[in-house]
């Protein structure tokens, strides 16, 4: 699960390829760049990278003790290089993203909020309130899956079908 909505959106449109500053105004890019870096961007993606690598380490040790500890052994080196190799790439990604959708102005306005005391408490805490969002999302729908299987069995059964 990722730590937050716009940690998933950069990363998709790193994946994709999707982002292209050409399309957007010197200034807009300036401003998007400066929101993407008040968001602590790279920070976030930094934060995914060991994640990202201990998810390759079943496929490519392969359960072998030997080939686990080569691999943990040459993952700070990697992550290193790869934490600033990136960094720029999601920042310039996250930028593109929002001087497509937002006007400069509106980029100038949301990175200043961004930087106000309220906006860097929103910061500090989002990973915090996505995870608590998620878990009330996880139990609404549980709830809302047994109670709608509840009622097509009951219903299901009315029509004589047994279950």
């Amino acid at each position: 699960m990722y730590k937050s909505p716009m940690i998933a959106i950069c990363i998709a449109l790193l994946a994709i390829g999707v982002a292209r500053a050409e399309t957007s105004s010197p200034a807009a890019m300036d401003a998007a760049r400066s929101l993407a870096v008040t968001l602590k961007v790279a920070d976030q993606y930094k934060s995914l990278l060991p994640g990202i690598l201990l998810r390759l380490r079943p496929t490519l040790s392969q359960d072998r003790p030997e080939i686990e500890r080569d691999f943990d052994a040459a993952m700070p080196a990697i992550l290193e290089a790869n934490q600033s190799k990136y960094s720029t790439s999601m920042i310039e990604g996250a930028a593109a993203l929002y001087a497509k959708i937002f006007s400069t102005d509106e980029l100038r306005a949301i990175d200043a909020f961004y930087r106000s005391p309220a906006g860097q408490k929103y910061i500090e805490k989002s990973h915090e309130l996505s995870e608590i969002n998620q878990k009330v999302s996880d139990e609404i729908s549980r709830e809302a899956a047994d109670e709608m299987k509840e009622r097509i069995t009951q219903s299901l059964r009315e029509k004589g079908h047994k279950l």
